[in-house]
This record gives structure tokens, sequence and C-alpha cells, in this order.
């Protein structure tokens, strides 16, 4: 699944929105890819733009889940800052995404540019198992 930008911009914003913990007055659970998105965000501490996701699923023998493709972009020399402790970051993350398990993260790609100001794009792969 490939969005536009605008359409993931609304999707992330509802997902801020949105409390993560289900109670009285939120009886639904957040969808996976929008809690994995809103804690990728979060990650690159409010200075990332979002410029595309994808998820695709992904099987094996024993496991099933989704594959997430995510690609970011730090403008400005305080973002790329954020972005290259975000990139030191992610391996290590304990995510919190209900009824999954996030087995793998990991920078695919990165790309710095200077100028005409300092830019850093960030393409991160997460792999998201279903607990049962």
């Amino acid at each position: 699944m490939q969005l536009d930008p605008h359409t993931e911009r609304a999707m992330l914003e509802t997902a801020r929105r949105m409390p993560s913990a289900p109670g009285p007055a939120t009886p639904h659970v957040r969808r996976p890819w929008l809690q994995l998105l809103s804690q990728v965000m979060d990650l690159a501490g409010g200075q990332a733009e979002l410029l595309r996701h994808a998820e695709t699923p992904w099987a094996s023998v024993t496991f099933s889940g989704n594959r997430h493709r995510i690609a970011l972009a730090f403008a400005c020399n305080e973002a790329v800052a954020a972005g290259e402790q975000f990139i030191a970051r992610l391996p290590e993350h304990e995510f919190t995404v209900a009824r999954q398990i996030v087995a793998d993260a990991a920078v695919c790609s990165v790309e710095h540019v200077l100028l005409p100001e300092p830019k850093l794009t960030v393409e991160i792969e997460l792999l998201l198992l279903e607990d049962s």
C-alpha cells in the first residue's frame, strides 16, 4: 500500500490526536500502522516530515506480518542533527504496537544534501509480526 503525501499527513495527524490506550471514551484500538508511524515520528523528535509509507504483507513458515517502508526528511541544521540521532537510536528502539512485535528496524538509505540548505532524507524498514 502506498499513499500520497497529503493523505499520509492527514493519517498521521489523525494518529496523533487519537489516544494510544483504549478506554471508555475510545473503545477502538488504533491500527498497527498508525501506532507505528506515530512512534517513528516521536522517535524523530518532531523534526521529520513524512515523505511516504508503504506496507506489504510478509510471511514465513512460522510467522506472518507486514513490512513497513517509511521515508522521512529532516530539513535545517537542527532537524538534520535530530535525524542523525534518529538513525543511531532506531535499531535498538523498543516499539510498542498492540498485538504486534517489531522484529526488525533498519535504516535502508540515507541522503545528505548541504545546498541550498542542509537536508537529510532517511528511508527505514520495519518488520511487524503478529503476536498471538
